[in-house]
């Protein structure tokens, strides 16, 4: 969409667009505030500090916007995929269970071979975390997430 269409969006159509990016109202709303921005970075960094600022009920909210992908992650072929991808079903039902919400990570700038891997030993990595140690985690993957997000969604157009 670019960022001057995004800065010439109504209230109504800006909230709705940052509420794809980030599911907590009180983020899309300080960071549909700032606007107009003069440039991406600008943007990128009223979205990190907005994030960075979540109350816990905000970082719930946002969380359980969040959804488990039931695709096959992409470039996931050849021997041992299924059963990789069955761990994986596994590993999400016993993330969820203990920590309450979907398990979030940002796979930014991993090519297409390496994200079956890389999900699986995140997964791993966190199941063994501590509820207050994984939160402050899967806050900042969902931080990069929303900046991965709003990056996209700026990069074209004027």
């Amino acid at each position: 969409m670019g960022l001057a269409r995004f800065n010439a969006l109504t209230r109504e159509d800006v909230l709705a667009v940052l509420l794809s990016c980030c599911g907590s109202r009180r983020w899309a709303e300080r960071v549909a505030a700032h606007r107009p921005y003069p440039d991406r970075e600008s943007l990128l960094a009223a979205a990190d500090e907005a994030c960075y600022d979540l109350t816990a009920a905000e970082l719930d909210e946002a969380l359980a916007e969040e959804s488990l992908s039931s695709q096959p992650l992409v470039g996931a072929r050849g021997p041992g995929t299924l059963a990789a991808h069955t761990a994986l079903r596994a590993a999400h039902a016993e993330y969820e269970r203990r920590f309450r919400h979907v398990f979030v990570i940002c796979l930014d700038g991993y090519r297409d071979e390496e994200l079956l891997d890389q999900v699986l030993s995140g997964i791993r990595t966190r199941l063994g975390h501590e509820p207050d140690e994984e939160r402050a985690v899967a806050a900042d993957e969902l931080r990069r997430l929303t900046r991965g997000r709003l990056t996209r969604l700026t990069a074209s157009g004027p």
